[in-house]
């Protein structure tokens, strides 16, 4: 029943997009709710171990309570959670009590949808595509996060190099000792200079977590994208930093999250890495 579909490129196309367009919707979910997930685990180990009473609670999962109002707490049906579309009809208010919905949501989706719709374009209906597709949609649940929590969860990171290194067992996008050692040096990479910071400075300059989304991306990509991914993410970074700090006046002691670039930057270079490295390489003219 799918053979249509992937026979026919623009069919292909419309269809990923719709797909991704779902799945940023579940991402918004994912983004709200695992930060919340986590803090209440750390709660209730920290009572457990205390050896106090851990009170039952209902349900807090990514599936369960069904999605409702922040304000009047009426539950969103079926018809007012579609894609951009429930938005734009809501006029971008909840249908009960009128409050004002935010931007982000469908923001989110329409982003997801227009990546994925980038990598069925550019890839296909290959594996490499799927891997991509997949490898996209927890980069962009991450980001999400990052900008909110400066938290790169590994209930996220830590499968995503497992994906990536079962994607490339098929040689998606290398092969697959190229992907073990892009796993090792891209944690190791960011690790070291991790130490090195903090030895000279005696500060943390990035988390645990950019080590093994680094790794994640590594893993895919094979350790010979690290240097185009590490020179993306690190300028992209730089820029955006100072910018907010003479534009816009921000206080340079509040941490900026590596996270989104490092994310940008792996996406980028999935789709792009082999002409930006020959880009660099005529540029020093190694070639």
């Amino acid at each position: 029943m799918f053979n249509p579909i992937l026979q026919d490129p623009v069919l292909f196309m419309i269809s990923v997009f719709i797909l991704s367009l779902c799945i940023g919707s579940f991402l918004n979910v994912v983004a709200y709710r695992l930060p919340i997930m986590m803090k209440k685990q750390v709660e209730a180990d920290y009572l457990d171990i205390n050896g106090k009473e851990v009170k039952a609670e209902a349900p807090f999962n990514l599936m369960k309570p069904n999605s409702a109002c922040p304000k009047c707490k009426s539950e969103i049906k079926a018809w007012q959670n579609i894609p951009i579309i429930s938005y734009l009809w809501l006029k971008g208010q909840c249908a009960n009590c009128k409050t004002k919905i935010s931007p982000r949501y469908p923001t989110v989706e329409l982003i997801t949808g227009l990546l994925g719709l980038l990598v069925a374009y550019k890839l296909g209906a290959t594996i490499e595509c799927a891997a991509l597709l997949l490898f996209t949609y927890f980069l962009v649940a991450l980001t999400i996060i990052d900008l909110d929590e400066y938290l790169l969860p590994d209930s996220l990171t830590l499968p995503l190099i497992w994906i990536a290194l079962i994607a490339n067992s098929f040689g998606a996008f290398t092969d697959l000792e190229s992907a073990v050692y892009g796993a090792v040096a891209g944690y190791l990479s960011l690790w070291t200079i991790f130490w090195g910071f903090k030895l000279i400075t005696g500060k943390e300059g990035m988390g645990y977590g950019d080590f093994k989304l680094l790794a994640a991306i590594g893993a895919l990509l094979g350790w010979q994208a690290l240097p185009v991914v590490i020179l993306l993410s690190s300028a992209v970074g730089a820029v955006v930093g100072i910018s907010l700090i003479i534009i816009l006046g921000r206080d340079k002691n509040i941490p900026i999250p590596f996270g989104p670039y490092l994310a940008a930057a792996g996406f980028i270079a999935a789709l792009w890495g082999t002409e930006l490295t020959e880009a660099y390489f005529q540029f020093m003219g190694i070639r």
